[in-house]
């Protein structure tokens, strides 16, 4: 052993050094850490009581104007409208009944009464969910509710939160519970636009706040933690998640003591009725649909309710004065006399070409008596469908010269048959010859060419689908292309009679359709909204794109074929507008051989628009209501008055020149394929099996209305589309006034969806 002698001494003898364990260090860490520890939580205490001591209560936020959101046209700067007017009427606790208190502290915080006014469990549990990457939760008491709306933000942050924290510690020891209770009672956001406890009963229940009853103040009580969600009005699954959360309320008010069990259990057995309450009178007119319109899309765009209703959004839309006024105005002059909205529908959609901007439409009766937007609802699209029939064919290697069977019927192997308009020298339809190019097809909507032309080309009814999709019609069902979109559109089915305009289309996604052609070819997605912004951050901003639905060349000459249209054929009337014009007419009737919806669609370079007339439900009889039926008439004669409107004050622009896409130009005026003054029968050519159609229709169409509109047509047609006029004719007012029922509500495929691929991206819109 080693020794060391000391100075003034023997040598003394020293222990080597032991090892320390790994207990040892532990305890050592533990105990450094366990200082730290304190240091902070003393550092922490000192840091939350110097910051309680320094923080003053600030001024409530003044009548939380900063929380309305405003909705502008599209120069940002002119006032459409806004979103939860907030004309709060604040009522003392003693005009509350005990019910909707008891509810409300057992739906939002059961500790009210004996807390502090914060939940420190709730706090932490909060900020290890954040920590970790978790949705951001507030774990918020009434009181700091109630300080967040009266005195902050809706900014999500920790420093809002520790203030938010301090001001409720500070609010406790300031007021007493019950006044914090009634002043979060006369604020807090209950949905429907409805700020504090007085206006959501007169939201939900038509009735004041002091005459609620047990079951209706659950219910209000219940709709505070997600107002959106638990909507009743907001569908099947909405009133059924709200029943659970109502349960909870009524076992919370049971195991407190503030109702009996049996109470809570015969109040359980079925949610209170919810009577029908009248829209906001700030929704008179057009602009509900508008503002409905635009909260559409702020909810795909992945705004909430309560971001809408309270957030402080300030929405830029794609709408303008000069084309709302067109659409309503066009309306007005253009229907006939004596035909009001209740029974007539009439549908307007206007779409910038390039932008995809919703510039102006016109969605129906006033928003008050009716909020089905007819714009949106859209209806069979008769022989406007056409036009994306014979794109398809020139991107399948047809010219415009190709000729096709314009006699009548046309007969598949299976024994489905196409009629024409007219009943020609045998009842069946008019001929046209067994050999008319696509472009007089187009202009006189010849059935029978087109449906032999969709049949000519390769899987061509699978091909045209798919271009309406790419010119801006949405697929009936989702895809791998355009995944989990829901659409206006119905019966979009590629079969045999696709091109005979048998889906269901809203107008305005027609509108876009014909937008794409007057672009070049170049789809733009439509949409209401272009910018939106709070506090002058911008939260969204519409990226402008295009998509190539077909060469510029394709749709040159499609554009060519639509102006002849206008031109020579079936919309003459358009001619009215006194500059190049390009567009097509549409009828269609419904299963009961009645013609069910008549349509004009159409557009010069600056502007689509498509217009829509139908009645009833959107399948009710126009044949024998309307003086005429045909969209060569009403339609055309509307959309005319709403496009002289629109473009008053625009350069009168051309379309470019024909391509000619594998072929040579149409002789001018068509005369070698003029019909024959008396029709008569022609053969119908033999098909090859490549030629026959895809898929087989259980259905066997006709279409056979008279040739000439009439005061009281009688169709006999009973295809889904086509039944044009060949010569539009004057129209005349009715001799008497139309019956008119109550409007009822649409097949519910017709409902207003807007959908896209992610949050606060360039959506694929399906109106």
């Amino acid at each position: 052993m080693s020794a060391k002698r000391r100075a003034d001494g023997p040598a003394v003898k020293t222990r080597p050094k032991q090892p320390v364990s790994a207990r040892q260090r532990v305890l050592k860490v533990l105990k450094w850490l366990l200082i730290a520890g304190l240091v902070g939580a003393l550092f922490l205490v000192a840091a939350f009581a110097y910051l309680y001591k320094t923080t003053d209560i600030p001024d409530p936020n003044k009548d939380f104007q900063t929380q309305t959101s405003f909705v502008y046209y599209a120069d940002g700067k002119t006032s459409l409208g806004q979103y939860a007017t907030q004309n709060r009427e604040s009522i003392s606790l003693k005009e509350m009944p005990q019910t909707i208190q008891d509810a409300v502290v057992a739906a939002e915080n059961r500790s009210f009464w004996t807390d502090k006014g914060i939940d420190p469990k709730g706090i932490l549990r909060a900020a290890f969910s954040n920590a970790s990457g978790g949705a951001t939760q507030g774990a918020s008491t009434i009181t700091q509710q109630y300080v967040k709306i009266l005195y902050l933000s809706q900014e999500r942050s920790y420093t809002r939160k520790l203030k938010e924290a301090i001001l409720s510690l500070k609010m406790q020891r300031s007021q007493s519970k019950s006044q914090i209770l009634e002043g979060y009672l006369n604020t807090i956001y209950f949905g429907r636009g409805a700020y504090g406890i007085q206006a959501a009963s007169r939201a939900y229940f038509n009735t004041d706040a002091k005459n609620l009853t047990l079951s209706q103040s659950a219910v209000l009580a219940s709709v505070l933690n997600n107002p959106t969600h638990f909507d009743p009005a907001n569908g099947k699954a909405s009133k059924q998640d709200l029943k659970e959360r109502y349960d909870y309320v009524l076992d919370g008010m049971a195991s407190a003591g503030n109702i009996t069990a049996d109470q809570a259990t015969k109040a359980e057995k079925r949610l209170p009725k919810f009577p029908k309450i009248q829209a906001q009178s700030q929704y008179g007119g057009q602009k509900g649909h508008m503002l409905s319109l635009v909260k559409t899309e702020l909810h795909a765009l992945g705004f909430s309710d309560e971001d809408i209703d309270g957030g402080g959004l300030r929405v830029t839309t794609t709408f303008t004065p000069k084309a709302m006024d067109a659409a309503e105005q066009g309306v007005l002059e253009g229907k006939p006399d004596g035909f009001g909205d209740k029974e007539l529908h009439i549908a307007v959609a206007s779409v910038e070409p390039g932008t995809g901007a919703l510039r102006g439409f016109y969605g129906g009766q006033d928003y008050l008596q009716s909020q089905i937007n007819w714009s949106v609802a859209g209806g069979m699209v008769g022989s406007t469908f056409k036009p994306i029939t014979l794109a398809t064919a020139l991107d399948n290697g047809y010219s415009l010269k190709d000729t096709f069977d314009g006699n009548s019927p046309y007969e598949f192997p299976d024994g489905l048959t196409v009629r024409n308009e007219g009943t020609g020298s045998d009842g069946q339809g008019n001929d046209y010859g067994s050999a008319v190019d696509a472009t007089y097809a187009l202009e006189q909507s010849i059935n029978t060419a087109y449906v032999d032309m969709s049949n000519s080309i390769p899987d061509g009814p699978d091909k045209i689908a798919a271009m309406a999709n790419a010119m801006g019609i949405p697929p009936t069902k989702a895809t791998k292309k355009y995944p989990g979109i829901p659409s206006t559109s119905r019966d979009l089915d590629s079969d045999a009679l696709i091109t005979l305009g048998k889906a269901r289309i809203s107008a305005i996604n027609m509108a876009n359709a014909y937008a794409t052609i007057a672009n070049g070819g170049k789809r733009a997605n439509v949409h209401v909204i272009d910018k939106v912004t709070r506090n002058g951050e911008t939260l969204y901003d519409y990226k402008q794109s295009t998509t190539d639905a077909m060469s510029e060349d394709i749709a040159a000459d499609t554009s060519y074929a639509l102006q002849q249209v206008v031109q020579q054929g079936t919309g003459k009337a358009a001619l009215a507008l006194g500059r190049p014009a390009a567009g097509k007419t549409g009828t269609a009737t419904n299963s009961k051989d009645e013609v069910s919806s008549a349509w004009f669609v159409g557009y010069t370079p600056q502007l689509a628009t498509a217009v829509m007339y139908v009645r009833g439900d959107g399948d009710n009889q126009l044949d024998g209501w309307l003086p005429s039926y045909f969209g060569a008439d009403y339609p055309a004669q509307t959309w005319t008055d709403v496009m002289k409107r629109d473009m008053e004050g625009l350069p009168v622009e051309e379309f470019p020149p024909p391509a000619n896409v594998d072929g040579t130009a149409p002789d001018s005026g068509h005369d070698p394929y003029t019909p024959p003054p008396s029709p008569t029968r022609t053969a119908q050519p033999s098909r090859s099996p490549s030629q026959t159609p895809s898929e087989t229709p259980s259905e066997t169409p006709t279409e056979t209305p008279s040739d000439t509109p009439s005061q009281s047509p009688t169709p006999t047609c009973t295809v889904l589309g086509g039944c044009d006029s060949p010569t539009p004719s004057d129209s005349s007012s009715p001799s008497s006034s139309p019956t008119s029922p109550q409007p009822s509500n649409p097949p519910a495929s017709h409902g207003n969806h807007v959908s896209g691929t992610a949050a606060r991206e360039p959506f694929w819109y399906a109106w």
